[in-house]
C-alpha cells in the first residue's frame, strides 16, 4: 500500500494516461465503419476521469511526486470543469468531424493528450511540471490544428501557431531559468519562501518576471501577445478551434495562480506583475472588442472577443487579493461555457461542403429554428454582460474585486471596463439583429443529432439558470481558492 499511496493524487492523470494507450491499440484494429468504439473510450475515459477526481478529492492539499505535483480543491473544481467541457465539445464536434473525414484515432488521442497536459498544468507545484504540460498540451493542439491536410488555410494557421508558440515557450522557459538562478531552486513553495526571507536576486526577479509574464500573455492570448488568436481561429477547423478557444483558459488561469501568485507573491513583487497586467488588462479590453466590431467571420470576432474577454479575466487577478482570483476563477469557468455553446452553434449549423462562420450565415435563424435563435441569444447576451445572463454577473464580481482593491488604478480600470464592455455589446448585438430580423440566406434544415440537441439546449439554458442563481457556482470557486493558496 505505501507504493500506492503516494499515487492517489495523480490518479485521474494515471488513468487518462493508460486510456490513452489503450485507444492507440484499439483504434488500430477498429474499422472506419465502426469508429463510433474509439469516440465512446473517449468520452468514457473523460467520465472515469470525472469520477476519479470526485472520488480522490479532499479539501487539505496534497502533495506528491516529490513536491512537484499538487491535488488541491481548485485544481479538483478545474479539471472536473475540463473533463465537462472537452466531453461536450466532443459531442458538438462529432458530425462536423464525420462529415470532414476527421472521425479517425489521432482527433481524439491529440485530444486527450492536449487534456492530460491542462491537467498537469491545472496541478503543477514545480516549474519543470508546469513547463511539461504547456508544451504536452500546445504540441497537441498545433498537431489537431493541421490535421485537416488538405487545407490550405488549416496548414498555415498550425504553422503561424506553432512558431509563436514556440517563441513563447522560450520566453517562458527563458524566465524559469532566471528564477532559477535568483532563488536557486524550481519548487513553487520553496520559491515563494526564497523571495519573502529576502535571499533572492531582486534585480533577476524583476527581469525574469517580464518573460514569465510575456509567456502566459501568449497563451491567454492577451494584448500584445494576441498575434496568433485571429489568425488560428479562422484557420483551425472548427472542431479544433473550440478546443482552442474554450478548455484551455482554464489551465492558464491555474498557470498564472501558481507561478504569479503562489511563486510570485510576495509583496515586493506584486507590485510588479500588477503594472504589467494593468496594462495587459486595458489593451486586451480596448483591440479585442474595438476591433472585433470590423469582423464579417464569426469565428475571427469570437477570436477577439476572447482577447477583450482575457482582459476581463487579468483585471481580477491583479486586484491581488483572494476575491479577486475567486472572481476570476468564476469568469474563467463562465467564459468557458458561453464559448462552448456559441462553437457549439456554429458547428450545429455547418454541414459537409460548408462553414458556418459568417455572420451572414445566421440570418433569418428565428424563421429557421425558433430555438436555436433562443439558445443564441442567450449565449450572445452573456457574452455582452446583459441581465439576467451569467455573463452580466461573471463582469460584475470582477468589477468589485477590482474597486475593492482601492488602489489608485480601480476606479479608472473599471470605468474603461464598463465603456468597453458597452462598446462590444455592438457586435453581440448585431448578430441577434441579424437572426430576428433579416431574411435568411440557407433554407437547409436544422436536423441535429439527439445528445448535440439536448447538450445545446442545456448549455444555453445554463446561461440563464446561473445567471439567475449564481451563488453556488461563485462560492465554490471562492473557497476552492481561499483553500488551495
Amino acid at each position: 500500500m505505501s507504493y500506492i499511496t503516494p499515487l492517489l493524487p495523480a490518479y485521474p492523470e494515471i488513468l487518462l494516461l493508460g486510456m490513452i494507450c489503450v485507444i492507440m491499440v484499439a483504434d488500430l484494429f477498429v474499422s472506419d465503419d465502426n469508429r463510433f468504439l474509439t469516440y465512446a473510450l473517449t468520452q468514457l475515459t473523460l467520465v472515469g476521469c470525472f469520477l476519479t477526481t470526485l472520488l480522490t478529492a479532499g479539501i487539505e492539499p496534497v502533495t506528491t511526486f516529490s513536491g512537484m505535483f499538487v491535488d488541491d480543491l481548485m485544481a479538483d473544481v478545474l479539471k472536473l470543469m475540463l473533463y465537462f467541457g472537452v466531453a461536450t465539445l466532443l459531442v458538438y464536434s462529432r458530425p462536423y468531424i464525420t462529415a470532414r473525414g476527421l472521425f479517425r484515432g489521432e482527433f481524439f488521442v491529440l485530444a486527450l493528450f492536449a487534456t492530460l497536459g491542462m491537467m498537469i498544468m491545472i496541478s503543477a507545484s514545480h516549474l519543470l511540471t508546469l513547463y511539461l504540460g504547456l508544451e504536452l498540451f500546445s504540441l497537441s493542439l498545433y498537431s489537431m490544428v493541421a490535421l485537416q491536410r488538405d487545407s490550405a488555410t488549416a496548414t498555415e494557421a498550425a504553422m503561424k501557431y506553432f512558431v509563436l508558440g514556440a517563441l513563447a515557450s522560450g520566453m517562458l522557459l527563458y524566465g524559469m531559468s532566471m528564477l532559477y538562478g535568483a532563488t536557486g531552486t524550481l519548487a513553487i513553495a520553496q520559491l515563494a519562501d526564497v523571495i519573502l526571507t529576502g535571499n533572492a536576486r531582486d534585480p533577476v526577479l524583476v527581469f525574469a518576471l517580464v518573460f514569465i509574464v510575456a509567456g502566459l500573455g501568449f497563451k491567454l492570448g492577451a494584448v500584445p501577445f494576441h498575434m496568433w488568436v485571429p489568425d488560428v481561429y479562422h484557420g483551425a477547423p472548427t472542431a479544433v478551434t473550440i478546443l482552442i478557444g474554450t478548455v484551455p483558459k482554464l489551465a492558464s488561469f491555474a498557470f498564472i495562480i501558481r507561478l504569479l501568485v503562489q511563486g510570485l507573491g510576495a509583496e515586493q513583487l506584486v507590485a510588479e506583475w500588477q503594472q504589467m497586467l494593468i496594462v495587459m488588462a486595458v489593451l486586451s479590453l480596448v483591440i479585442g472588442n474595438v476591433t472585433a466590431i470590423a469582423q464579417t467571420n464569426l469565428k475571427r470576432m469570437l477570436a477577439y472577443s476572447t482577447i477583450g474577454h482575457m482582459g476581463f479575466l487579468l483585471l481580477g487577478i491583479l486586484s491581488g487579493d483572494v476575491v479577486g482570483y475567486g472572481a476570476s476563477m468564476f469568469y474563467a469557468v463562465v467564459y468557458v461555457l458561453m464559448n462552448l455553446g456559441a462553437f457549439g452553434m456554429i458547428l450545429l449549423l455547418s454541414r459537409g461542403g460548408f462553414e458556418a462562420e459568417n455572420l451572414e450565415d445566421f440570418k433569418g435563424l428565428n424563421q429557421r429554428s425558433p430555438w436555436y435563435a433562443f439558445l443564441m441569444l442567450l449565449l450572445m447576451f452573456s457574452m455582452a454582460g446583459v441581465p439576467p445572463t451569467v455573463g452580466f454577473y461573471a463582469k460584475l464580481v470582477v468589477l468589485q474585486a477590482v474597486l475593492n482593491a482601492e488602489a489608485w488604478w480601480s476606479v479608472p480600470l473599471a470605468t474603461v471596463a464598463v465603456l468597453l464592455s458597452v462598446i462590444g455589446a455592438f457586435y453581440y448585438l448585431r448578430l441577434v439583429k441579424l437572426m430576428y430580423f433579416d431574411a435568411p440566406t440557407e433554407a437547409a434544415p436544422i436536423a441535429p443529432r439527439t445528445d448535440v440537441r439536448v447538450i445545446l439546449s442545456l448549455n444555453g439554458l445554463a446561461m440563464l439558470g446561473l445567471g439567475i442563481f449564481p451563488e453556488q457556482l461563485l462560492a465554490l470557486c471562492l473557497s476552492s481558492i481561499q483553500l488551495s493558496l
